[in-house]
């Protein structure tokens, strides 16, 4: 199988130049999702983006998911005819659109699609995320059959977690790749 693409899936309003996810886009040159709205995320034009970027790779992605990028990935895994072209996700901190602060601008979000991931996938949830609980973050892994890793007290995981270009994200990300394929969901 050939090497897959990196998809870079940012979250509500993108991720800024500090973020783990764009020093990974400069540093390894991984390839951004653009999302034709960040700051008015709609589920159906985004899982669309999404399905049109896929569409267009010559081979296998991984997805390389942060917050609203992690419940994209379940959004459109749960309508897509083409989930065999994404050989696996790293899914961290998702963001939790029920939460009340979060309601009104991630509206069509929620409900949350809970339906096991046809690829293999490693969810990373922070003990102090202001955006998602770790129990929220474990039940998200369980019901997506991913596999869950504790990340402490961390934050969201993002820019503000002091990262720099977090190569144990990166160590994790080259477990996901190493360990399997789509044919070989968790």
């Amino acid at each position: 199988m050939p090497t897959p693409h990196l998809l870079i899936l940012p979250g509500w309003q993108s991720s800024g130049p500090s973020h783990w996810q764009s020093r990974w886009e400069a540093l390894y040159g991984d390839v951004r999702v653009e999302q034709h709205d960040w700051m008015r995320p709609l589920r159906g034009d985004w899982i669309a983006r999404l399905e049109d970027v896929l569409l267009s790779q010559t081979g296998p992605s991984v997805l390389v998911c942060h917050s609203l990028g992690c419940l994209l990935t379940a959004a459109w895994a749960s309508h897509s005819r083409n989930t065999h072209r994404v050989a696996g996700a790293l899914l961290v901190a998702p963001g939790d659109p029920d939460q009340p602060e979060l309601q009104a601008a991630l509206k069509s979000w929620s409900p949350v699609p809970l339906g096991k991931l046809p690829f293999k996938s490693i969810l990373l949830g922070s003990r102090n995320d202001p955006y998602c609980s770790q129990a929220r973050a474990r039940m998200f892994a369980e019901a997506w059959g991913s596999e869950f890793v504790d990340y402490g007290a961390r934050g969201h995981i993002n820019a503000d977690s002091g990262l720099g270009d977090w190569p144990e994200g990166r160590s994790l990300l080259a477990r996901l790749r190493d360990s399997g394929s789509a044919d070989t969901p968790t």
